[in-house]
């Protein structure tokens, strides 16, 4: 379906609502980003402008394109925007009685065909939707930071969604000019996070343990696994090296591996020091002096790069 000129709310205008009001547009919506602050509604413009001007740097829009996507894309504190929306997509705090609150609201006030659909990292699906009215129309979109770079996209259902209203939500995010995944069923943490957070888990045992620096895990991910997953998944991999080899090592290996279940005493400690990351600018490494928005473009740098090579 071509969705050029469905209006698309998106709700929350921090990080990842910018970086998705810029995909939408950029596809051909009319976008709406909502935000109840304005002092954040005008940071997020802020935010989208900057993603342009490197999309601008990189030679991936026009001056012409990034124009046009401009002029799709107006800005509003005003719950009214929901009355008109074709699509609602919320990416407000990771808060489970903050997006019932949110849901509550703007499912009553929306359209009664109008699609409705979270950014959640790993909260259910399920229990956000039991503050919507009409849960049938009702799913998860789970998109990485940054969204206008990563091609990704989870589509998650929940127990009360519609098949067609997950048909619908593949077609879009597939109409996005991006690669969507399907869960049928709504598992905490989706794919992404399960894989992510268990590869974290084993990174923080091996620098716990003494046996590698933090720097050298990251170097190993960046400079092995990174370029190999880059174009391989874990079942790829497994069968290009012989599955005999890979259960050979899988017997030695997985009682070896980390099955903590705790909060990590390394990770846990700095986020009690105050040390939050690039947010804070300091966290596995320091980000002052400028460190941690030139962190920020090195990362959106290289993204770009490895997405020419691959996706192009």
């Amino acid at each position: 379906m071509d969705y050029t000129g469905k209006r698309a709310v998106l709700a929350g205008a921090g990080v990842m609502g910018a970086s998705l009001a810029l995909v939408y547009a950029k596809a051909g919506f009319s976008v709406t980003l909502y935000d109840l602050c304005e002092d954040e509604l005008a940071r997020g413009r802020g935010r989208l402008a900057a993603s342009l001007q490197t999309l601008l740097a990189e030679g991936m829009l026009s001056p012409d394109e990034a124009e046009a996507i401009l002029g799709r894309i107006d800005y509003t504190s005003d719950k009214a925007c929901f009355q008109s929306a074709f699509l609602i997509l919320e990416n407000i705090t990771e808060n489970l009685s903050a997006k019932q609150s949110f849901w509550k609201e703007a499912s009553a006030l929306a359209p009664s065909g109008a699609l409705l659909a979270t950014d959640t990292s790993g909260l259910s699906i399920g229990e956000i939707g039991e503050a919507i009215t009409g849960p049938e129309r009702f799913a998860g979109q789970h998109w990485l930071n940054p969204p206008h770079l990563i091609p990704l996209c989870e589509v998650v259902k929940g127990e009360k969604t519609a098949p067609e209203t997950m048909a619908a939500m593949v077609d879009i995010v597939t109409f996005l000019g991006k690669k969507p995944v399907v869960l049928e069923r709504d598992i905490p943490g989706f794919i992404t996070n399960r894989l992510q957070f268990a590869l974290l888990r084993e990174a923080l045992h091996i620098v716990e343990s003494g046996a590698a620096s933090v720097e050298d895990v990251d170097n190993t991910v960046k400079y092995g696994l990174g370029v190999r997953y880059a174009c391989l998944g874990p079942f790829d991999t497994a069968d290009l090296a012989g599955l005999d080899n890979f259960d050979k090592v899988s017997t030695r290996l997985f009682g070896q591996l980390s099955a903590a279940k705790g909060p990590d005493p390394l990770l846990h400690g700095l986020v009690e020091q105050g040390s939050l990351g690039v947010k804070s600018r300091k966290g596995f490494y320091d980000y002052s002096d400028g460190k941690d928005s030139a962190a920020i473009r090195r990362r959106d740098e290289r993204i770009i790069r490895l997405a020419k090579c691959l996706f192009s």
